[in-house]
């Protein structure tokens, strides 16, 4: 293989993972055909995918005619930036099975395991087996069951790996996180569950860790002595489109603070792990999760927002309001925005707030954290034109536009002591040749070679479910959102949120 030359883009070259059965339940469903098939397409095109390697599709209606696994890799290639060619049509539709049967009956999975030992025989797969839970969360209990009591999870009985891929949401709330946990911990070990977040398959996000660990520059001022604040945004223009019926029961709090939000907290506040092994790293950002401090009733009322989009324009469109979405109850009273104001307890971030917001039908989307430092704690400009200085921010920016930009004060030119903001900038898609990702790939990949680094232990979740409950508890009890209209940065009280202490929330 030739080496880059000095300054050419460079692409990360992986060994292909280990050799496994991919077992898809609700392989039919929408997960499967826009981000998990064209995952391990852009998996096998980069090398990334053994040779020994198939995928046994798990469904509800019948395969009419044997077509299912052809239908499939159709609707999926729509979603990949370049289509399926013949050559990996034909390879993939080899080596799909397909198993129909209902998740609740004990013969589907005697179904699968003969299925597993034909596909075992015919690829060289080696006894692995990755379970992949593509299915409405309901059922996430149902299924490892059904595959605890077949022996599907035993890894002695079978020779091989076994491992299982939980989608969110995982868990209600603290009760059903709980329940749900005990009930995969009944049939598996804690080693064998790869608790997903799509988030943190995303380069940006990974690349936190090594921009704060790897680069001498930045570890040092990072704590509280040189950080004023933080602000953490997730933003979508997007409404909630055909997921009303799930949305309207789980709201923004849950669908994105308790995880996506959370682990982003988690990233940026965590001390240095002893080493990159998956349990040091998880260690450490379980602590921040344990730093958090407690919410009583009246810090819900002061310090978070909740609020709900009505029409508005977004990207020149007239857009409805929640209310008037499908699937929504028409006196909903679930949130579409939440802001945060939130405190980590420990030596590092004593005293630094930390913001969050997140929200559905806003200005555009985005997704960033920004570091913002303290200013200059003496005014030696004071005899000249410059009256105030700007503060440093650090922006790492997770979506759409994944890079990292740091904010300084630079002299304009000229013979006047004037100053103004620049930006040091560094995009991915300029530095390195990126290969088409749906988000999922990383994943993928760690979870077929067991690398358990970017998946939510049963600790985190559980400490994340503690921090959210008192706010769920005290919206329970009554009260309305707030509005704000769509297309917009999110209600009044959101601003007020950081005008109180004399802060500004960072417009992306």
């Amino acid at each position: 293989m030739s080496t880059p030359t000095s300054g050419a883009p460079r692409r990360p070259v992986s060994a292909p993972a280990d050799p496994a059965v991919f077992v898809g339940f609700g392989a039919s469903g929408d997960l499967t055909r826009r981000k998990l098939l064209p995952a391990l397409v852009n998996l096998r095109r980069s090398g990334a995918l053994p040779t020994t390697f198939a995928f046994i599709a798990v469904v509800r209606q019948a395969d009419v005619g044997g077509t299912l696994a052809d239908e499939i890799l159709t609707a999926a290639s729509t979603h990949l930036e370049t289509p399926l060619t013949d050559e990996e049509r034909q390879w993939f539709v080899g080596r799909i099975g397909v198993v129909v049967g209902d998740v609740e009956q004990p013969s589907l999975y005697a179904d699968i395991a003969t299925r597993l030992g034909e596909l075992q025989a015919s690829h060289g797969t080696g006894r692995n087996a990755l379970f992949y839970l593509a299915t409405p969360p309901q059922l996430f209990a149902p299924i490892a069951a059904g595959l605890g009591a077949a022996r599907l999870l035993d890894e002695e009985a079978a020779g091989g790996c076994r491992r299982v891929i939980v989608e969110k949401p995982f868990g209600h709330d603290l009760e059903s996180a709980r329940a749900l946990n005990r009930a995969l911990a009944a049939v598996m070990t804690e080693r064998q569950i790869y608790r997903i977040d799509h988030y943190l398959g995303k380069e940006t996000v990974q690349n936190l860790m090594i921009f704060r660990f790897a680069n001498s520059i930045f570890e040092p001022i990072w704590n509280r002595r040189y950080v004023d604040h933080v602000q953490i945004t997730v933003a979508e223009a997007d409404g909630i489109g055909t997921r009303g019926g799930y949305y309207d029961e789980a709201g923004a709090l849950r669908d994105m603070v308790q995880n996506h939000l959370f682990m982003l907290l988690a990233l940026t506040a965590m001390e240095p792990p002893i080493s990159f092994d998956a349990d040091a790293v998880r260690d450490e950002r379980l602590k921040v999760l344990q730093a958090i401090m407690p919410m009583t009733r009246p810090m819900v009322e002061r310090d978070v927002v909740r609020a709900q989009y009505v029409a508005g324009r977004v990207k020149d469109a007239d857009v409805p309001g929640y209310l008037q979405e499908d699937k929504v109850a028409a006196a909903s009273a679930t949130e579409t925005f939440v802001a945060m104001r939130l405190q980590v307890e420990n030596w590092r971030w004593a005293g630094v707030p930390f913001y969050l917001r997140t929200g559905k039908r806003l200005a555009r989307r985005v997704s960033e954290i920004s570091v913002h430092f303290r200013q200059p704690p003496f005014m030696m400009f004071r005899d000249t034109a410059v009256r105030t200085l700007n503060c440093n921010v650090l922006v790492i920016r997770v979506q759409p536009e994944e890079g990292i930009t740091f904010h300084v004060d630079a002299k304009v030119p000229g013979q006047a002591l004037e100053l103004q903001t620049v930006a040091m900038d560094f995009k991915y898609d300029e530095e390195f040749v990126q290969p088409p990702s749906t988000g999922y790939e990383t994943l993928l990949y760690d979870a077929l070679t067991g690398d358990q680094t970017l998946f939510h232990r049963a600790d985190s979740t559980d400490v994340s479910w503690q921090a959210v409950m008192p706010i769920l508890d005290a919206w329970a009890t009554g009260g309305r959102p707030v509005c704000y209209e769509a297309g917009s940065w999110g209600p009044e009280d959101a601003h007020e949120l950081l005008e109180r202490d004399g802060r500004t929330w960072r417009r992306p």
